[in-house]
């Protein structure tokens, strides 16, 4: 065991030392720490400037019609033993398995990738694959680091039976069957307004070089929610891994991208294979910017949601009424959690 953990060290080390990019120290404008909304990045709910972003097919085949089986996603959610990450990771498995079998659903197998390095109480509850964490240090305090090295050991070890992976969080509810919306080796994934690499493209060069292609080849999307072909993710997970940990380590790059900096690594990486990404913007929602729940597959309470007794938000001030998953980060949401004020919207109830 110690000289496993020696070599995955060792293979760290040496991958990241032969990245090619060059690596030079300025400043740039910062993507500060924290969550975009008022106060923070400049957001128009409901309007996001892509192209292309198309809407959820309306022809979904029905249960029966030819061979769904070779559709079938894994879903996989990456997660520390932590209090915080483990309510998450429970709420997330239970509404999983609400919808798996439903018609419309190509959602199959799902695996906890625990990233702490041991078994925790919940092993019975919810199919899991233990990863080690990266070795001590290696993360800078930015825990998200380990993500991708989580990803690269699950996919070299685990029995893996569906052709394609869903990457999502501990922090999405799934409120419909989600079908494989990937085809034609294009992966499928939800367009985040913050992912500006026209924005950031002399800092980008230094890990995508203009060899590789135009800098509009990295799509507006982090790892998750992303449905790629496994064969795929299986060439772009080192490459993840080894970008996030330069960019971790080049001044310029955790200035400009701070806590979306990994995100980056994976749009990166995902040019850098010739990966694609179709953009589903009905993907997910990510109250209280987006207001209805409709034909959307996913709901990302990344986000507080404050709100006075007239159901106003209040969106960087404590509200009479609020949910923000961080109040929990020592112990989970208590049972019976009291509904929002009338006039709130249907994405936060």
């Amino acid at each position: 065991m110690g000289c496993e953990s020696f070599f995955y060290s060792l293979l760290i080390t040496i991958s990241v030392a032969l990245i090619t990019y060059n690596i030079l120290v300025s400043s740039t404008a910062p993507l500060k720490p924290g969550f975009p909304g008022p106060g923070g990045l400049a957001y128009h709910p409901g309007v996001i400037s892509l192209d292309p972003v198309i809407k959820m097919p309306a022809d979904r085949s029905k249960p029966g019609e030819g061979d769904r089986r070779k559709r079938l996603f894994h879903t996989a959610v990456t997660a520390s033993d932590s209090v915080y990450n483990t309510w998450q990771c429970r709420i997330m498995y239970y509404w999983f398995k609400k919808f798996r079998g439903q018609p419309g659903s190509d959602m199959g197998g799902f695996t906890r990738i625990l990233h702490s390095g041991k078994p925790d109480q919940y092993m019975d509850e919810i199919p899991t694959f233990i990863a080690d964490p990266l070795p001590s240090g290696m993360d800078q305090g930015y825990i998200v680091l380990n993500r991708p090295w989580a990803f690269v050991q699950w996919l070299q070890k685990a029995n893996i039976p569906e052709d394609y992976i869903l990457m999502a969080e501990p922090d999405h509810i799934i409120v419909k069957p989600i079908p494989n919306l990937s085809k034609d080796g294009l992966g499928a994934a939800f367009p985040f307004f913050y992912i500006e690499p026209k924005k950031y493209e002399s800092t980008l060069r230094k890990f995508f070089p203009v060899d590789k292609g135009p800098i509009t080849d990295i799509d507006p999307i982090g790892n998750s929610p992303v449905i790629i072909e496994k064969a795929s993710l299986k060439k772009i997970a080192p490459t993840w891994m080894n970008v996030s940990l330069a960019m971790k380590k080049d001044p310029e790059a955790d200035k400009a991208f701070g806590w979306v900096l990994e995100m980056y690594a994976y749009a990166v990486a995902s040019a850098f294979h010739g990966v694609g990404n179709i953009l589903y913007k009905d993907f997910m929602i990510q109250p209280p910017w987006d207001l209805e729940v409709g034909k959307k597959l996913i709901i990302h309470y990344t986000y507080g949601c404050d709100y006075d007794v007239k159901g106003k938000l209040t969106y960087g001030k404590i509200g009479e009424w609020r949910f923000d998953k961080r109040s929990y980060d020592r112990s989970p949401p208590p049972k019976n959690l009291p509904l929002p004020p009338d006039g709130v919207p249907e994405s936060v109830v």
